[in-house]
């Protein structure tokens, strides 16, 4: 059997200290979630930074490339939609959810 080592000292209530570091694992959690948090308008954001490259890219490096910048967004898109129905996520929170994480990351332009 191995001893615990617990800040508090050896008389120090285990289930006390659990559940404080479970309560602090979940604010921490929490805030991240918040940080980390896309909405619709960042995503549409995300949207036009892409359409806005694919049209400077393809005016100074040629169509093809402008091309293949809207394309690989467009095959990131519909390997999420595929990766949330495979999750089980149907319908139109399925195609949200993907748009969400193709082009939320518009909210830190």
């Amino acid at each position: 059997m191995t001893v615990q080592q617990w800040p508090e000292g050896p008389g120090a209530d285990q289930d006390a200290a659990r559940e404080r570091y479970k309560s602090d694992m979940r604010t921490t959690r929490t805030s991240l979630r918040e940080v980390f948090r896309a909405d619709m308008p960042a995503a549409h954001g995300g949207v036009a930074v892409v359409v806005v490259a694919g049209v400077v890219v393809g005016c100074f490096a040629g169509p093809v490339a402008g091309g293949l910048l809207a394309g690989g967004f467009a095959v990131l898109f519909f390997v999420a939609v595929a990766v949330m129905y495979l999750r089980g996520i149907r319908g139109a929170d399925a195609w949200r959810r993907s748009y969400l994480c193709t082009f939320g990351w518009g909210n830190w332009i």
